[in-house]
């Protein structure tokens, strides 16, 4: 019989996938007053990928984690409603970076020692799409991204990913750190009944200072704009009109 394992898997709260950020008028960052804020799609696949994981009998715990302001409970209890079985928040007012959210979720697993860490390829808030990695080498464990299935059999993770031009299928010893590709589930629709139950669920908050790690921003954003205005497109009646214009107006052949 499988050894039941414990699954940590990370959630970001950011602006909604429907909606369409606004750079603030300064250029210092993305305007999120009065914006709808949800889960990171990516960390939805991960917490989806746990609870298929334990419902199949592989996985005993589920246990999630956010860093950030307390708004970030919000998140945590969607992931509760859909399957997990507890939260830890790391609430912090500061700018969190890739490599200090790695740094938390480090911490995190000397504390809870999970043998599987699950998180999305990245947020679409940065689109940085690093912290499983760095997370990966601050543990010294393996790692998979971009992972488009998962198997577990005899202890070892097998996870095929998708690659330029096909597929890859990468095997690892556990324990190990895997981030979600778009293709990889379809998370589940949180029911009401589910929502009320994940209310009494724990959820425990803690503070970087709590768990040693200095999250201080490395990077310093310069400036933020919108990206340019796509010019209007135009019909051509046949691929010799559509070759011209290519060679002659676009000089791209």
């Amino acid at each position: 019989m499988e050894r039941q394992l414990k699954i940590l898997v990370a959630v970001k709260r950011v602006i909604d996938y429907n909606v369409k950020p606004r750079v603030k008028s300064d250029g210092s960052g993305v305007d999120l007053v009065n914006v709808k804020m949800a889960m990171n799609p990516f960390d939805e696949i991960a917490v989806e990928e746990a609870v298929r994981l334990k419902e199949a009998g592989v996985a005993a715990e589920i246990v999630v984690i956010s860093a950030g302001t307390a708004q970030s409970q919000e998140v945590l209890r969607t992931a509760l409603a859909m399957g997990a079985d507890r939260a830890i928040l790391i609430e912090t007012p500061a700018e969190l970076q890739p490599l200090a959210v790695a740094k938390l979720m480090a911490a995190i697993v000397e504390r809870e020692a999970p043998q599987l860490v699950l998180l999305g390829k990245q947020a679409i808030d940065n689109d940085a799409g690093q912290t499983g990695q760095k997370l990966a080498g601050l543990l010294g464990w393996p790692q998979a991204t971009f992972a488009f299935k998962t198997e577990i059999a005899d202890g070892v993770l097998t996870v095929t990913r998708e690659i330029d031009g096909g597929l890859e299928r990468v095997a690892l010893d556990l324990p190990a750190v895997v981030t979600t590709d778009l293709r990889l589930n379809s998370p589940r629709y949180v029911t009401l009944p589910n929502i009320m139950k994940a209310k009494k669920k724990p959820l425990d908050t803690l503070t970087p200072e709590a768990l040693g790690v200095d999250v201080a921003p490395r990077l310093a954003v310069l400036e933020v704009t919108e990206p340019a205005a796509r010019k209007s497109g135009m019909m051509v009646p046949d691929i010799a009109t559509l070759i011209e214009k290519l060679r002659n107006e676009a000089k791209v052949i």
